[in-house]
């Protein structure tokens, strides 16, 4: 049986707006979003209604999962998850840093040549999320 590794993110509250913000950077296709609301349970707190329980987002032949943590529930932005993003161009490389850059939280290596990629940069984006985008042509994947 084949495994597939799918990062799962979760956020404090605004899931929703990461899911969509993802999917216009990556291209991707938002497959479902299930709230905490469309299974309610009793004595389950108002606020806790509209937070996204679980949603998918394809992009390509891979998967990201999503949810926001419940109400009162810890949550630590950013260190619980990195995302690396294998692309085959310098121009996909440059166009998903840009939109990731942009607010960011820290860009701990801007998009440059590295010894094993011809365009490699590390940044937390604007949810906190950290991401690696490593440039792998496809003639060496």
């Amino acid at each position: 049986m084949a495994v597939r590794i799918v990062p799962y993110l979760v956020f404090g509250g605004n899931a929703r707006e990461a899911i969509q913000f993802y999917a216009d950077v990556l291209d991707g296709r938002i497959e479902g979003i299930l709230t905490f609301g469309d299974n309610p349970f009793p004595g389950m707190p108002e606020e806790a209604e509209n937070r996204v329980m679980h949603a998918q987002l394809t992009v390509g032949d891979s998967a990201l999962f999503f949810s926001d943590t419940y109400p009162g529930q810890d949550h630590r932005p950013g260190n619980q998850v990195t995302v690396t993003l294998l692309v085959d161009t310098v121009e996909q490389a440059e166009r998903i840093y840009t939109a990731l850059a942009e607010g960011a939280q820290e860009i701990a290596l801007p998009l440059q040549q590295t010894d094993w990629s011809p365009a490699y940069a590390q940044v937390t984006d604007k949810f906190g999320v950290p991401f690696q985008i490593n440039t792998v042509p496809a003639d060496q994947a």
